[in-house]
């Protein structure tokens, strides 16, 4: 990997200050869960993946700050740790596939001490971590084989090992790839307000020797009439049984873009992306952050005072302009008709 996003050490939390990068490589150890909550909504760690993995660590160091030996009054106060995890980030469903796991080994373990309770759960944490590492794996391979040696792909935000707990999605099967010696370059969108993949995707590229080009958002559909892009490859932050995909904002634009130029538009994320419960993406929760990411974006002030800003982190994706989702289970395409 070209960087973990996230390490356990001697009962503290280790992350990357991703919003730091790349101009200062450096971590961030955190103690108190309030403050890896802070650290999620601030995007200091971010990546569906990463954040279903900061969300069950988080809940291990809370589960180390609460004092009382009740295992009742222990458990409740662990309920009010998760819900607080719960409300960062409201789109990105992995999130919420950790914590529930976390609240399973609660209440399948009801009754015990405290101590043994603190045990389950960091075991559970490291579990979710070590399974996602296996997933990115998967993806890349699977993913790999759609790639052939001289292919460009076209990215947007960032999908790699800073939004995962292994190599990445999007971005590890551009690495699985480039392992198994295929020639592969990269066109990465700036990704604005935030510019993940200016700032991200590039810096982790780099890092691993992938041939990387950044361009703006608004170049994408003109790279493409070039001939210069043979697919597009993206993650996602929730996909609803109908293969809709909610993604960075400005992965819909590309979709059309991608279908209009005839190239292929691949969504890649690991199953615990999935929400089986949703029939389309029209149910799915967006996120609408700070207008000062717009009006104010690193610090320097770039619109009038007090305009007007409409700010969604995410837009779906319509299945059917998705050629392929790939998962650790493989390949699918369409139709897509995904079930529990």
């Amino acid at each position: 990997m070209v960087v973990e996003s996230l390490i356990w050490k001697d009962g503290t939390v280790l992350i990357i200050d991703q919003t730091k990068l790349p101009v200062e490589e450096s971590y961030l150890t955190i103690s108190d869960y309030r403050e890896l909550a802070s650290a999620i909504k601030q995007l200091k760690i971010r990546g569906a993946p990463a954040i279903g993995i900061a969300g069950a660590f988080g809940v291990c160091l809370g589960a180390n700050e609460i004092g009382t030996a009740d295992a009742a009054e222990f458990g409740k106060q662990l309920e009010i740790i998760i819900t607080e995890f719960a409300a960062t980030r409201p789109t990105a469903i992995n999130l919420f596939w950790a914590l529930n796991r976390m609240r399973k080994i609660i209440a399948s373990n009801s009754g015990i001490k405290t101590d043994a309770m603190r045990q389950k759960l960091l075991e559970e944490a490291f579990r979710i971590r070590d399974e996602d590492r296996e997933t990115c794996r998967l993806i890349g391979d699977h993913g790999a084989r759609l790639l052939k040696d001289g292919d460009t792909v076209l990215t947007h935000c960032n999908a790699g090992a800073l939004a995962t707990g292994g190599i990445g999605t999007a971005l590890g099967v551009i690495f699985t790839a480039a392992k198994q010696g295929k020639k592969i370059k990269v066109y990465a969108d700036e990704t604005r307000p935030l510019l993940q993949g200016a700032r991200l995707t590039t810096w982790e590229l780099m890092k691993a020797g992938i041939d990387v080009t950044l361009i703006c958002d608004n170049m994408a559909a003109w790279v493409m009439q070039q001939g210069a892009i043979d697919c597009v490859m993206v993650g996602a932050d929730r996909i609803a049984s109908n293969g809709d995909a909610a993604n960075k904002i400005g992965t819909y634009s590309l979709a059309v873009l991608a279908h209009y130029h005839h190239i292929p538009f691949y969504v890649v994320a690991p199953t615990s992306t999935f929400d089986l419960m949703l029939k389309s993406g029209e149910e799915i929760p967006i996120e609408e952050r700070s207008s000062k990411e717009v009006t104010e974006g690193f610090g320097r002030r770039t619109a009038p005072i007090a305009v007007s800003v409409y700010n969604p982190a995410f837009d779906v994706t319509p299945h059917k302009l998705i050629s392929a989702i790939i998962s650790e289970n493989g390949v699918s395409y369409p139709p897509y008709g995904f079930h529990v």
